[in-house]
């Protein structure tokens, strides 16, 4: 990639304008917002700024025939790949496309064409970035190589097993390695669109579009809050006897002397087995199954944090929180408050929104 050239916004006084060429990747079947979302942020820098900010932003494509997005809206290019040939660019991003399955798992599609073209791209630019599983093709490209990055929590772990030089961290909504950033989920687009006028022109030119778009300039939590766990997939029938032993005894203490006499081994076989078979501990992975119990009875039912930590075994509220904390970076009461699914009730029975 080329080395950036260090623009800085005038302090005290206006910015000036710098041109800044910011160029989206058009292919079929790309996800909409992604493609969409950048461009309006953007447009609010150039307001906010008095035009300053000097973004101009374009669509590409292999042609010029339209491109049929994932939401089977059509969207017309600006200009070819090849167009840009002789071209300096500031900044490309990278959008995704998902292909879902029958058992409604979602899959990115990675066309090695596009591939190519975003190799070829990112030697001549600035910063690249990537927007949900757009990540997927950054890696097959070699960009990722050596980098942390994040993507859609639900593609995380294919992105992790199809690229092993790439540290993939599934929780950050984005993730910045030198002049390479990695969005998570659709919506990030924005956040991340966000980070980038930041990083150019200041915080305080990022939060004025904040406010205009009605977002929090640094997103509250990871996404791991949004996220459903994947099943580890474990190879015998005594470790899938001691999940669903779990889960139906969650309350209980369930400590690795209970679970070890109920699988007939020894404290210290049963800790192999699921470090072998789940790639963690014990008390991890209760820990983890408790957490999933809650999740779902703060968003499905009005039962008290306290009912909520007897129910799942924390005991305590406090247990709760720091067990909340350290699986989804949110606390159990603003999760319910962003999750729930039925209305809260007062002792009385007056619905409280």
């Amino acid at each position: 990639m080329q080395k950036p050239t260090p623009v800085s916004p005038s302090v005290g006084g206006p910015l000036r304008t710098v041109s800044r060429l910011v160029v989206i990747v058009l292919f079929e079947d790309v996800d909409l917002l992604d493609v969409t979302g950048p461009p309006e942020v953007f447009s609010l820098a150039r307001r906010e700024t008095d035009e300053a900010a000097g973004y101009d932003v374009v669509l590409a494509a292999e042609t010029m025939d339209p491109v049929t997005t994932g939401a089977g809206v059509r969207v017309l290019p600006d200009l070819t790949f090849d167009e840009l040939s002789e071209r300096s660019i500031d900044t490309l991003i990278v959008p995704g496309a998902v292909e879902v399955d029958g058992q409604r798992g979602v899959h990115p599609r990675i066309d090695p064409a596009v591939v190519d073209r975003v190799g070829q791209l990112a030697e001549r630019t600035r910063r690249v970035t990537s927007v949900c599983v757009g990540a997927h093709i950054l890696a097959a490209a070699g960009l990722l190589d050596g980098k942390r990055a994040t993507t859609h929590w639900s593609t995380a772990q294919q992105l992790a097993a199809d690229h092993p030089a790439v540290e993939v961290d599934a929780d950050p909504i984005f993730i910045r390695e030198g002049d390479v950033w990695t969005g998570a989920g659709i919506s990030a687009c924005l956040d991340l669109s966000l980070a980038l006028i930041a990083d150019d022109l200041g915080e305080a030119v990022a939060l004025r579009v904040a406010r205009q778009l009605v977002m929090y300039l640094k997103r509250p939590s990871g996404q791991s809050q949004f996220s459903v766990p994947l099943e580890q997939v474990s190879v015998t029938r005594r470790i899938e006897d001691l999940r669903h032993h779990i889960m139906r005894n969650i309350a209980d203490p369930l400590t690795v002397a209970a679970l070890a006499a109920h699988a007939h081994v020894s404290d210290r076989q049963l800790t192999r087995i699921f470090k072998t078979e789940l790639g963690t501990t014990p008390h991890a992975y209760i820990e983890s199954a408790r957490v999933e119990v809650a999740r779902h009875q703060l968003e499905s039912t009005d039962a008290t944090l306290e009912r909520v930590a007897s129910a799942c075994g924390f005991r305590t509220v406090d247990t709760l929180v720091r067990a909340f904390r350290r699986r989804l970076d949110t606390t159990p009461t603003e999760y319910r408050r962003r999750f729930r699914t039925v209305p809260a009730f007062t002792p009385d029975g007056d619905p409280r929104g």
